[in-house]
């Protein structure tokens, strides 16, 4: 695998300061390049899919340069997705830990 460490996704029952609303998921998450520790606060909609969300945390994502050569042979727990329109997403199961592979499109510095 060629990947860079992003973030650590975990999740939160109360509202974070700048929080952004994924649409997909139905769910409200801060921003990891805001926290000094580059974690990702992740809090479920109340009128979303709770359960899913949760299966998904916590989670460690990485930056890649392409999620379809760098999850060769892992387990996808959620296939790709864009979110917010300046990053691709996809959950796979790493040796029964839950990592999110990130491929950014265009300006990586958003």
């Amino acid at each position: 695998m060629s990947v860079e460490f992003n973030h650590i996704g975990l999740l939160k029952t109360d509202k974070q300061e700048n929080e952004n609303f994924v649409e997909s998921s139905r769910v409200w998450v801060s921003n990891p390049g805001d926290n000094k520790l580059s974690v990702e606060w992740i809090r479920p909609d109340s009128d979303g899919p709770a359960e899913e969300v949760k299966r998904l945390l916590p989670h460690i994502a990485f930056r890649v340069k392409s999620i379809e050569k760098e999850s060769q042979g892992l387990n996808e727990i959620m296939q790709p997705r864009v979110i917010g329109d300046f990053v691709r997403c996809a959950f796979y199961d790493y040796h029964g830990i839950v990592i999110e592979l990130q491929q950014y499109l265009g300006d990586e510095n958003r």
